[in-house]
């Protein structure tokens, strides 16, 4: 069947493709995340401190996040001038490789030095592709989607991180329930190698889908910008500023809830390595269910309205979460984690659409892929180092961890609010120009 013949069914294979796509992603990604708070420490940065072990495990995590940018500039470059699937193929790719290539990597006790410095390097081929990854995938789906649809279809994409995370946990979970030694020796590979059947299937779905039509339409006309990058430094500065600032919440509060609180809670709570996972796991499935309904609701009260809402839930969130987290008890544990989870993921659902509508197509890769990795690096990447800092220096103390949180939430709802009034703004403005045209 050729692909022109089944244009109907585009928007709905583009966001499915989406949503499998940057589950693989996010899986990967999410693995090593899990494996750094878990075993990297030990493995590959052994140390008579453990402070100093994850503390340089969650160093390599964070190299990870500052590739993210430059994938995001490579991938946005080729995306906005070749076409949005080409650039997702590779990076899907690319990914899967790294990904298989950590779970056969030798450790320091096997190869000394070369080891952590082999996991760096992989490391940074991750990031390079999840840099490539999120822009294409927000884009495939929502360029796809019917008329007003698009933060409801551009979602799809961002369901792929709490699916990515639901793999992740089920994947550690099963391992970690094996004895310590071989867990240690060759069990905390598995979930690594299983990436290449993930892979296989998402290359598969991919292939599916048709090129984004609203590229089509611009390579048609000739109209695809030759160095998108330029025009985003020289048209939309200001956006991107924004847009950095905007996406921070939703980007930090999954790796301080997942990545920072398996640290936390099995160092300073006492609460075992399966447990917290257990828990977040329950925590995903309703983050999973949570952010579809955050978009639908999105769409009938307006994103802009709702992701301030959403961001001022969040301000509050961590500190209910904490006096729960801390009781060191299954299900105050989940209760806490998913209410600071609810309102940042509901956030995380709506922000992509919001953000991808605010640029014109012809750059809005690598404007979207900028100012989402450019967030991650220093959002994402920085908030687990952060965090086990702030554990470190106040010990016995979860305030700190709080207004950590808080200050993160409102440097989203101050962009939001930004971005909304630039929107409104040139909104007033095209009509203007069009009412003159009108009375011409």
């Amino acid at each position: 069947m050729n692909q022109s013949a089944t244009p109907s069914r585009q928007p709905v294979r583009a966001a499915t493709a989406a949503f499998i796509g940057t589950m693989i992603e996010w899986y990967d990604f999410y693995i090593y995340a899990t494996a750094a708070a878990l075993v990297f420490g030990e493995l590959y940065f052994p140390s008579h401190d453990p402070f100093l072990s994850t503390m340089a495990s969650f160093g390599t995590f964070a190299v990870g996040f500052f590739a993210r940018p430059f994938g995001g500039l490579v991938f946005g470059h080729f995306g906005d001038k070749i076409g949005r699937k080409k650039a997702l193929m590779t990076t899907l790719m690319m990914m899967g490789a790294a990904t298989v290539c950590i779970g056969l990597l030798p450790d320091y006790a096997s190869v000394g030095v070369l080891a952590p410095v082999l996991l760096v390097l992989l490391r940074v081929v991750q990031g390079i592709a999840v840099g490539g990854e999120w822009g294409g995938a927000v884009l495939m789906a929502g360029e796809h989607a019917p008329q007003g649809r698009r933060t409801f279809f551009a979602s799809f994409a961002q369901l792929g991180s709490p699916a990515g995370l639901i793999l992740s946990l089920v994947a550690f979970r099963a391992v970690t329930s094996m004895d310590h030694a071989a867990f240690l020796s060759w069990g905390w590979r598995l979930p690594f190698l299983m990436s290449a059947v993930l892979l296989i299937v998402g290359i598969v779905i991919r292939l599916g889908v048709n090129e984004s039509p609203e590229f089509a339409q611009l390579k048609r006309a000739q109209q695809t910008a030759t160095l998108p990058i330029a025009d985003v430094m020289r048209s939309a500065r200001g956006l991107v500023l924004f847009a950095i600032g905007a996406n921070t919440i939703g980007i930090a509060s999954v790796y301080f809830t997942n990545t920072f609180m398996i640290a936390y809670t099995t160092q300073y709570v006492g609460i075992t390595k399966s447990m917290i996972l257990d828990c977040l796991f329950a925590v995903a499935i309703i983050q999973f269910f949570a952010q579809p309904l955050a978009a639908w609701a999105a769409e009938r009260i307006g994103s802009a309205r709702f992701l301030k809402c959403a961001a001022l839930a969040a301000m509050i969130s961590p500190y209910p979460m904490f006096l729960l987290v801390t009781q060191g008890q299954p299900v105050a544990i989940v209760a806490g984690i998913a209410l600071a989870i609810a309102c940042a993921a509901s956030f995380y659902s709506v922000i992509a659409g919001f953000v991808s509508g605010v640029f014109p197509a012809r750059i809005r890769y690598s404007a979207i892929s900028l100012s989402y990795q450019v967030c991650g690096a220093i959002a994402g990447g920085l908030t687990p180092l952060v965090g086990t800092w702030l554990a470190h220096r106040y010990a016995g103390q979860w305030w700190a961890l709080a207004v950590f949180y808080t200050c993160l939430a409102a440097v989203s709802f101050a962009c939001i609010g930004a971005l909304d009034a630039r929107r409104q703004k040139q909104a007033a403005m095209d009509e203007a120009a069009e009412a003159v045209g009108a009375a011409n």
